[in-house]
């Protein structure tokens, strides 16, 4: 972080399988919260909330969020869609005040660390649902 910060570096923080591991199973939101806030005194500027292994429901999200004690504008959802949760998250996410969300391409990619579990969200996905909720991305469908 020293290097960062002396070459004027932003370093986006990202927090793992917060919504359940495949190691030890349920997370508790409160340990979720303090790693995020270790983050952010390390000097993060934004934390990424990661549902690694795409396990994560709507309720377990809204606890999730409702636990973690940072302001809404420098939080992040990156939901991985193994059981196909992470747009139903992502909705519990947006209405909770967080407007950044990680995706890929065709929901590309997965975990090398969390056997089974799929790539992050569809990057088309979310923009089809920002569309639906009326929520400004940028991109121009045409």
């Amino acid at each position: 972080m020293d290097v960062a910060k002396e070459n004027d570096i932003k370093v986006r923080g990202y927090v793992s399988c917060v919504m359940g591991c495949p190691y030890q199973g349920e997370i508790d939101p409160a340990l979720v919260n303090q790693v995020s806030r270790t983050l952010v005194d390390m000097g993060c500027y934004e934390i990424s909330l990661g549902d690694t292994i795409g396990i994560g429901t709507p309720d377990l999200c809204d606890t999730l969020v409702d636990a973690v004690e940072l302001p809404r504008d420098i939080l992040a959802a990156h939901f991985h869609n193994t059981y196909g949760r992470a747009i139903p998250n992502l909705i519990v996410a947006f209405s909770k005040g967080i407007s950044v969300s990680d995706s890929s391409v065709a929901g590309i990619g997965g975990c090398p660390y969390a056997k089974g579990a799929s790539g992050n969200v569809a990057t088309e996905d979310v923009l089809y649902l920002c569309e639906l909720l009326g929520i400004d991305h940028g991109v121009d469908f045409e």
